[in-house]
């Protein structure tokens, strides 16, 4: 059965979009008070929420924007300029609004009287005026103050079940009749007869003339939300005076589709009223007709224009439902591996065939699934621009964020999960990084602090990076707090790398006060935590006086990855193929030579290995020839000592059960073609896990 479209969260859903993109405008706005394109973008959201609310009963949403859209109205026929307060304020007012959206009952009176009240004394002396002036206004003769206005032919009939969606086509005309001067004229032709009339259903269409100075844009948020259920044209009619005395009626019917040429020709030659002719002769309906007529009284004729119709490009599907596909995905590629591996056991031609064919189309549907789930990372970017604008005031230091690479995709999970480690990085950022601007301009610096936001594919992995041109991570206090916690001994040599990874530990903080933004070492633990859990790394780079990058690497999905079997005395353990960076053979020999060193000599480097079949306590003589699988781990190489390389696989990976999640050295698990089980090895915490256990061992 299919599932009934909810009106009320359809309108939520494109809410949460167009308070998106008002704030996102307004940031914009601020540093271009002058730019009328987006005086219009906000404009139009405003009148989109108000219009759209009103008609799906968001009442009080609805007349709160009512008064900012009226603000924002003076701004147009600049009677009000743009301003810093006033991009401020009208922030405020989007967070009011997605109060009213999201929780309408705990919406603070108090704080919206003050902020109408501020609206008000922005312009005083100003009345807002009746939201349906514009419909009662009298059609106007063109003048030279018009030249800028434009007329469109709109052809709208609405879907017949409209009205059960809680759409009232009407209240779409009034809305047009706020965008300037408007004609409108009903078509009939589809009404039944009274005895067949279904009450819920609506029969009408409307052809509407309206000369605006509003852009296209304007219009087609009227329909918005009604453009996917409705046969809508909007057609942009010229109006210089030369096609006004060429355009005759036969010609506007013949354009518009109601009349053929033949009919008028034939019309025509009977010296009488073409369209009393065509009416007569049931070629046309009165109602097609008149409508024909009052467009030509509207603009005295039209040219040709070029068909625009609103068409639905995009669908929108419930994230559970991508969820549950990828999911059936992945049992197709498990059962897939299993159908291969029983084709070669039989060495059945035929069997093997099919089966070659159900993986390429295994394949095909896996890699459009996971594109499927992803998404441009710059709606994610997007976000911080509020974080930052506020930040900076708060704390009083001049601040721009910049970004770059916001077409870079990743996984929709990914994406979800990067939100709050990217805003603790960020805050860090302004609040101990960047200095304020008296002690930048000291330093030669420019006054305004730079943050850079950044996004890039390598590989299989994407890299996002926090940067900032601030004064730099102080090593001394990172090293001082770390000997205080006891996490470090006085006077042990480390690298960067390993000092700097000490800012991850939990309740670690250099900051010498405790603020409303940090100081409690709280922060840096939670992405820490977050990007584990995501099996990415993170890597910090930091000079002195320069600024800091911290770089998060990511995978690109968490549901399918390329791996390498490998086993290990009886088990098969899977390798992330993205780590992978090379396999070299190690003899008993080298293995004996190499005994209580644990390092190769690689081309003439030297790569630390670690013995899996030791880390594992496997029981038994290893191979005579193992195999190391050289890893990538940040900027180090590290050497996997194993029994036998198997081959590439495509793994599914399935979540460790309660009891098994708290495994070190282990992401996940994944299941073979014959049914087996093999988990999946998570290389930072393995490496890890055998430093701390060595460093143990030589202890004891």
């Amino acid at each position: 059965m299919a599932q009934a479209i909810d009106p009320a969260n359809t309108f939520r859903q494109e809410a949460v979009e167009l308070l998106a993109q008002l704030e996102t405008t307004l940031l914009d706005l601020e540093k271009a008070p002058d730019d009328r394109g987006l005086v219009d973008t906000v404009f139009r959201a405003l009148h989109t929420l108000k219009g759209s609310g009103a008609m799906f009963g968001w009442d009080a949403l609805a007349a709160f924007t009512h008064h900012v859209e009226t603000t924002y109205d003076l701004v147009r026929r600049n009677e009000l300029k743009v301003s810093k307060e006033l991009v401020a304020l009208t922030l405020a007012a989007a967070d009011h609004i997605r109060v009213l959206l999201d929780t309408p009952d705990q919406a603070d009176k108090v704080r919206q009287n003050a902020l109408l009240a501020s609206f008000r004394d922005l312009a005083p002396g100003r009345a807002s005026a009746p939201a349906k002036a514009a419909a009662t206004a009298k059609p106007k003769a063109k003048t030279s103050s018009d030249d800028d206005a434009r007329t469109f032919r709109i052809r709208f009939r609405p879907g017949r079940d409209i009205m059960q969606f809680g759409t009232n086509p009407l209240l779409l005309l009034d809305e047009l009749r706020d965008l300037g001067t408007c004609t409108v004229t009903p078509i009939t032709d589809a009404v039944p007869p009274l005895e067949e009339i279904d009450p819920t259903a609506c029969y009408l269409a409307w052809d509407v003339v309206l000369t605006t100075k509003a852009p296209r844009s304007a219009i087609d948020d009227v329909f918005i939300f009604v453009a996917d259920q409705s046969d809508l044209a909007i057609e942009e009619i010229p109006t210089d005076p030369e096609a006004v005395r060429e355009r005759r009626l036969g010609e506007i019917l013949v354009e518009r589709g109601d009349a053929a040429p033949a009919d008028v020709e034939e019309g025509l030659s009977r010296q009488e009223r073409l369209g009393n002719l065509l009416v007569k002769s049931g070629k046309v309906s009165g109602d097609r007709v008149a409508s024909a007529l009052v467009e030509q009284q509207h603009v005295r004729g039209v040219a040709k224009s070029k068909e625009v119709t609103s068409s639905a490009a995009t669908i929108r599907v419930p994230a559970e439902r991508l969820d549950s596909l990828m999911d059936q995905v992945g049992e197709l590629v498990i059962a897939q591996a299993r159908l291969m591996q029983q084709a070669m056991s039989l060495a059945d031609p035929l069997l093997k065939s099919i089966s070659e064919d159900i993986e390429r189309l295994a394949s095909e549907l896996r890699d459009t699934t996971m594109t499927i789930r992803m998404l441009p990372i710059g709606t994610l970017f997007g976000r911080f621009r509020r974080v930052v604008h506020d930040l900076s005031n708060e704390l009083g230091k001049s601040v721009e964020l910049a970004t770059e690479g916001e077409e870079t995709e990743l996984d929709k999970t990914v994406i979800e999960s990067l939100n709050d480690p990217l805003v603790h990085l960020i805050r860090n950022a302004i609040d101990h990084g960047v200095e304020d601007a008296r002690q930048r301009q000291a330093l030669g610096k420019s006054p305004t602090a730079r943050v850079l936001l950044s996004a890039v594919h390598s590989g299989a992995q994407v890299l996002i990076t926090i940067e900032d041109d601030g004064k730099g991570l102080n090593r001394a206090a990172i090293r001082a707090k770390a000997e205080e916690k006891g996490l470090l001994s006085p006077g042990q040599e480390l690298s960067d790398t390993e000092l700097f990874s000490f800012i991850f530990h939990p309740g670690f903080s250099t900051a010498a006060a405790v603020t409303s933004v940090s100081g409690r070492g709280v922060g840096m633990d939670v992405v820490k935590r977050t990007i584990d859990g995501l099996r990415g790394t993170i890597d910090i780079a930091s000079t002195a006086g320069k600024g800091t990058a911290i770089t998060l690497k990511l995978p690109l999905t968490l549901a399918i990855i390329d791996g390498l079997l490998i086993r290990v005395g009886g088990e098969i353990y899977v390798v992330p193929l993205a780590a992978v960076e090379e396999c070299v053979e190690l003899t008993r020999e080298q293995d004996h030579r190499s005994a209580g060193r644990s390092f190769l000599n690689i081309r003439g480097e030297i790569v630390a290995f670690i013995r899996l079949r030791q880390l594992f306590e496997v029981e038994g003589e290893p191979e005579a020839i193992q195999k190391v699988v050289i890893v990538t781990f940040g900027e180090a190489r590290i050497g996997l000592v194993v029994d036998q390389v198997i081959g590439q696989h495509q793994t599914v990976i399935k979540s460790l059960s309660r009891l098994h999640r708290d495994l070190e050295g282990f992401s996940g698990a994944t299941i073979l073609g014959d049914g087996s089980v093999a988990l999946i090895l998570d290389i930072p915490h393995l490496i890890t896990f055998a430093r701390d256990r060595e460093t143990m061992q030589r202890a004891s």
